[in-house]
């Protein structure tokens, strides 16, 4: 059970430490890239090396009766997720993008909790309230950065529909495992995007040479890893406790968007991400009967058996 424990939060600092920092790669993305052609680049060179894998693999393919609700799952997580966000940051700040994608954990804990009654204890709630107000000191703190309503409209139906793939995936990981269902869908998130082809081949000899790599490492590592990493966890905790961790990405997004393309976060912004963090470290806290605070977030009651 230890085991497990450390590869579960092995796990989370893989989905926050990468998602954190697709947000700038997003923005040096967008330099060279309309925002669907970004998207469909992404997902091509993701798909490229998971077809590799699978060939390597010897990975079964999915039933028919799968195949329809797989690919639905792979537009709404992937295709339909990362056309919005990338439309979204073509007027919102990486880090006031990442701020507003994590309203996904909220949305899912919702989900969860309307479709397969999965309980989201007070001391869950309340971290999840605490790492908002984290959240909306980062928005006050932005400084400079540029956003429009209709850009963070867009992001929040972006973390809607990334919520929805995060908690209708259980039953399949159960049945063919995280890795072959993560590759499943990532196909079938790259298929539709398929119609926006025209022009990238155009855009790829244009563009400059930071944009272009910027979208071979969100393609290799930000588009694959954290979701095998996601789908792991949520196969042993549940979708709704599995995206927890995800309120943190945006303190690391604001330094690596410092770091990478010079978003320079105010003393706010800094405060609130320490204020998100201690939001989520709540969040694995329990009070029992005897009013006596404990951990409880990865017990070996609460973990599932793969």
């Amino acid at each position: 059970m230890r085991k497990k424990t450390v590869q579960i939060m092995i796990s989370h600092s893989l989905m926050i430490g990468l998602w954190a920092s697709a947000f700038p790669g997003i923005r040096a993305g967008l330099e060279g890239y309309t925002p669907e052609h970004l998207a469909l680049f992404r997902l091509l060179i993701g798909s490229m090396a998971l077809l590799l894998f699978a060939v390597l693999t010897q990975m079964r393919l999915p039933d028919l009766k799968d195949i329809p609700a797989i690919f639905l799952l792979g537009f709404l997580g992937f295709a339909f997720y990362h056309i919005l966000l990338n439309i979204g940051e073509k007027t919102v700040s990486a880090g006031v993008a990442s701020l507003l994608v994590t309203t996904a954990p909220i949305f899912s804990a919702m989900l969860s909790r309307l479709f397969y009654k999965e309980h989201f204890g007070f001391t869950k709630w309340l971290g999840s309230m605490i790492s908002l107000l984290g959240v909306l000191l980062i928005a006050f703190g932005a400084g400079d950065f540029t956003y429009s309503m209709s850009g963070i409209l867009v992001i929040l139906l972006a973390a809607f529909s990334e919520s929805i793939y995060f908690v209708f995936q259980a039953r399949y990981i159960k049945k063919y495992g995280f890795i072959p269902f993560v590759t499943f869908t990532i196909w079938g998130g790259t298929v539709p995007m398929l119609i926006f082809l025209p022009g990238l081949g155009s855009e790829v000899i244009d563009a400059p040479l930071n944009a272009t790599l910027s979208i071979v490492y969100l393609g290799l590592l930000p588009t694959v890893v954290p979701y095998f990493a996601l789908a792991y966890v949520t196969s042993l905790v549940g979708a709704s406790e599995a995206t927890l961790s995800l309120y943190v990405t945006p303190a690391l997004a604001l330094i690596i968007s410092w770091l990478w393309i010079g978003e320079i976060p105010t003393l706010i912004s800094l405060l609130g991400g320490v204020v998100t963090v201690g939001g989520v470290c709540f969040t694995y806290l329990k009070v029992n009967k005897m009013n006596k605070i404990f951990i409880t977030h990865f017990s070996a009651k609460r973990v599932k058996k793969l």
